[in-house]
């Protein structure tokens, strides 16, 4: 049987969020069997419990938000990330404040945080949701087109490409493609950070965004370079945070998916769109679970390595 998986042993961080610039502490928990990922506002006089479901997606401005019963958190999409990655199915996530904390930028201190926990198996099937068909989002026309797809396959493999027009993006690799079964999330995928434009800062500050932003958490540009002084971690690390955000994205549907996600600028928003669309379609999918671990797709049956 292919098995559901938590972590051993509670594991702690401090940070500060990206957009609200508070401090916040972190604390991740194992979880029963069927538990599923819950994010728990535990500094509200009323702590508060918020399954991760596709539903459960209040905002996706510029990051993707879960609520519920009026509490909420935002910036859920990295640390989802983490664990879409590592093939966590149960986890408590205990946060005192309304934001995860953005620590690099990336992934890599949420798989570092995981896998010092330990990986521990659990006494029940992973279920796995499969698509049985094509589902997909498009908005806009010309140069406003963004799209993105789901299709049946028997693993799960992402592809993405990224337009920006900006010299120092058009100069890096724009599409990237990644399997689960083939590559390795920890080494190609995690260590991609988020990256913004010093034009924008201005904005999203005034707007309450980027509050706790800067050069140790973001790659920062302005109109013609990248301003960190250490420079990109890949060649093409600009679309490989893409696929980071859509593997945390796709993942508060709640189980792994089997499917090939192939998308084009796509972003938060549309990325739950398609959840929702693919949930509306009752014949474009199932719930599948493996008797014989062998007969899983690659990728799935070993706990991800470590680095």
């Amino acid at each position: 049987m292919l098995q559901q998986r938590t972590i051993k042993t509670l594991t702690r961080a401090v940070g500060v969020g990206l957009h609200s610039g508070q401090r916040v502490e972190l604390t991740l928990r194992p979880a029963a069997p069927d538990t599923g990922i819950v994010f728990r506002r535990v500094d509200l006089p009323e702590p508060v419990d918020i399954p991760v479901s596709a539903q459960a997606v209040t905002d996706t401005r510029m990051a993707s938000t879960i609520g519920k019963d009026g509490a909420k958190v935002h910036t859920v999409e990295h640390l989802m990330s983490a664990c879409a990655g590592l093939g966590i199915d149960n986890l408590y996530i205990d946060i005192t404040a309304q934001e995860v904390p953005i620590l690099d930028g990336s992934s890599a201190s949420f798989v570092f945080l995981l896998q010092s926990a330990g990986i521990a198996l659990q006494g029940a099937p992973r279920r796995f949701i499969e698509l049985l068909r094509p589902v997909e989002v498009r908005e806009g026309e010309g140069a406003t087109l963004k799209w993105a797809r789901l299709a049946p396959y028997h693993g799960f493999r992402l592809s993405f490409e990224i337009h920006f027009d900006h010299p120092a993006v058009d100069s890096t690799g724009q599409r990237v493609e990644f399997d689960l079964g083939t590559g390795s999330y920890t080494r190609d995928i995690a260590r991609a950070r988020t990256f913004g434009f010093t034009k924008d800062v201005e904005m999203m500050r005034a707007n309450g965004l980027a509050l706790g932003g800067g050069l140790d958490n973001a790659i920062v540009m302005d109109d013609y370079k990248v301003l960190n002084s250490d420079g990109l971690r890949y060649d093409d690390e600009f679309v490989k945070h893409k696929i980071l955000d859509a593997m945390g994205d796709l993942y508060l549907v709640g189980h792994p998916l089997l499917a090939a996600y192939s998308a084009f600028r796509s972003g938060h928003a549309l990325n739950n769109k398609l959840l929702r669309a693919l949930l509306a379609r009752q014949d474009a999918w199932r719930t599948v679970t493996f008797d014989d671990e062998h007969r899983a797709p690659q990728g799935f049956t070993q706990p991800a390595r470590a680095w």
